[in-house]
């Protein structure tokens, strides 16, 4: 771009000119006698023309007598007519370069040469930053640029020919710009560039050849505003993340057969989570429930909806019921709190006893179970719609979790990505699992690594691993179980006090502890032969923290604990057995049976 001729090679500066000449052209052809589009004549209340035979009217015969241009009116007309007032705007070719820049309410500087000489400073720059000598070269008379660090890009511009922005660049006094640096060619190399009596051209003049527009404009407000919302961002996204963790559970319950470690890595940098949860309830017996689920959506509402789901799914949990009726009356809640929320979610029980999971799925992700020597399995189909949608019955299954298995709960954000089928991602975490060993925190964060999930995940994600660990030497002697079948009738009562009394001296209890595990087995028993059905059965289970009395039986009636009066005879077993248990509970079993369960806290030693 020549510097000096500027305002003439703005694109369509010449059309413009060129098409103002033909609009003259066609004017003086259409015949005198035409006004002026800003002009007008005043008329007299009768209708005639006051200028009629006073010789020729201003603009028809003749040109404006007196006409003043940039903004100053201009009258033309005889004594005693209306004048009228024309504001003639300059063109832009009638402007010199200074004249365009010097107006600007945004700073300008120019340089030339490989020392970036200062050759032009505008007035705004000059009450911005001072006044600027000439002549010197940049990093001496413009600090200011070197401090917004815009050196090297005015040595990229020049070599390359190309010009450069860059934003929101803040000076040391807190100002912030936008710095748009353009290439010009000839400076000083045609006449009129320079003036002979400005004195800020003098010494400044001569060949000068390439050179750096630079034009700062300030957007300090902007990038204030831009700041208060990142800071509200950031204060949302802290908010939401707080609500998230405190809905999930601080300190995971820890069975006693189990090993059990959960993982959530919020998703992204933007202030919306998302609604994944997990969970571990204990249920009594040895028994554990496993949940973990995820509400579609993100923000405060996802997870809102997300705390009243795990909160209704403990309530139900205390039920003891099998895993489909759960999610069964999930669906029906969800439905209620919120019709446009949608979760997925997928709640299993683990019995040691059984040594399996039961489970029960509401659209969510199959579990993935890894054997002890290393083959992973999938969890079949037993999975419904998700929670909310209603009309749907939910069912069970079952997958097998021995000593030395581990199992594996997530949700979609673990194995899902844009571009690619979800199933790719579930095999990558079967392959993923297959190798990973350790303690169950240890494949969490393995699993984490191997699919990729950092702080810049673009998802929520939860993760939950369960182990079922195998136990040798002095570890094993911590946990037997033993049973016995009750056949017969009342006469099962005796041999069921005999069974336990030796059973639990064998495994070397207190007697104190002997003769409460004893009055509670008999109790069990007693209510169980007088309204229960066959096929019965007394198991006792000890682990390394606690003893559990189990009577199980065909009828599906659950005991409940009452008041008996002084004169009843029965109504006593149960009120005795919550009294001297750490716990007590009842669960109907699969078959269509109960079990009647009581547990003892082992002392410390």
């Amino acid at each position: 771009m020549n510097f000096t001729r500027w305002s003439a090679r703005f694109p369509g500066t010449q059309r413009r000119a060129a098409a103002r000449t033909e609009h003259a052209a066609a004017q003086a052809k259409r015949g005198e006698g035409s006004v002026p589009a800003a002009r007008g004549r005043t008329q007299d209340p009768t209708g005639k023309d006051p200028t009629a035979g006073e010789g020729p009217a201003p603009g028809r015969d003749a040109p404006p007598a007196d006409l003043t241009v940039c903004g100053t009116a201009a009258t033309a007309g005889a004594p005693g007519t209306a004048g009228t007032a024309l504001l003639t705007v300059p063109s832009l070719d009638e402007l010199s370069v200074r004249e365009v820049l010097g107006r600007l309410p945004s700073l300008v500087a120019l340089v030339y040469g490989p020392d970036h000489r200062t050759a032009y400073v505008n007035d705004a720059y000059a009450a911005g930053f001072g006044p600027r000598p000439l002549g010197a070269p940049a990093r001496e008379a413009l600090p200011e640029l070197a401090e917004l660090g815009l050196l090297p890009l005015l040595d990229q511009v020049l070599r390359s020919g190309k010009p450069r922005t860059v934003k929101n660049r803040k000076a040391p006094d807190g100002t912030s710009y936008t710095v748009t640096c353009t290439p010009v060619t000839g400076i000083g190399t045609e006449p009129g560039t320079t003036s002979e009596d400005d004195p800020e051209d003098r010494g400044d003049r001569g060949e000068r050849g390439a050179g750096v527009l630079v034009h700062l404009a300030d957007v300090s407000d902007h990038a204030e505003a831009v700041e208060r919302l990142r800071a509200s961002e950031r204060r949302q996204r802290e908010a939401a993340v707080t609500l998230q963790r405190s809905l999930l559970p601080q300190e995971l319950e820890q069975p006693d057969d189990l090993r059990i470690a959960a993982t959530y890595q919020p998703g992204g940098t933007e202030a919306a989570v998302g609604g994944d949860w997990y969970d571990v309830i204990t249920l009594g017996a040895g028994r554990t429930a496993l949940v973990i689920g995820d509400v579609m959506g993100r923000g405060v509402r996802a997870a809102a909806v997300m705390g009243q789901l795990r909160t209704a799914v403990r309530a139900y949990a205390r039920l003891d019921l099998p895993p489909h009726e759960v999610l069964q009356l999930l669906d029906g809640l969800a439905a209620e709190i919120d019709a446009s929320q949608i979760a997925t979610c997928v709640y299993a029980v683990h019995d040691p006893n059984e040594g399996r999971l039961v489970y029960a799925s509401a659209g969510h992700l199959p579990i993935l179970v890894r054997d002890e020597d290393g083959t992973v399995r999938r969890a079949a189909d037993h999975t419904g719609p998700p929670l909310g949608t209603g009309g749907w019955l939910h069912s069970s299954g079952t997958i097998a979790l021995g000593p030395g298995s581990t199992a594996v709960l997530y949700t979609d954000g673990l194995v899902e990505r844009r571009g690619e089928d979800i199933d790719e991602g579930v095999a990558a975490l079967e392959r993923a699992l297959s190798g990973a060993k350790g303690t169950p925190q240890v494949i969490c964060d393995r699993l984490m690594r191997a699919l990729g999930v950092g702080a810049d995940h673009d998802d929520d994600v939860a993760v939950l691993v369960l182990q079922h660990p195998t136990r040798t030497g002095p570890d094993a002697e911590l946990f037997h179980n033993a049973a016995l079948e009750l056949l017969g009738g009342v006469e099962a009562a005796p041999r069921a006090r005999a069974f336990a009394q030796g059973v639990l001296a064998s495994w070397r209890f207190p007697v104190e502890l002997c003769d409460l595990g004893v009055l509670a087995a008999s109790e069990l028993v007693a209510n169980s032969l007088q309204h229960g059905t066959p096929p019965m059965r007394l198991r006792l289970r000890r682990t390394d923290r606690r003893l559990i009395i189990e009577v199980t039986d065909g009828d599906d009636h659950l005991p409940r604990r009452r008041r008996a009066e002084p004169a009843d005879e029965a109504g006593r077993g149960i009120s005795i057995v919550a009294t001297i248990a750490s716990s007590w509970g009842s669960r109907r079993t699969p078959g269509g049976g109960k079990a009647v369960w009581c547990e003892f806290a082992l002392p410390d030693e």
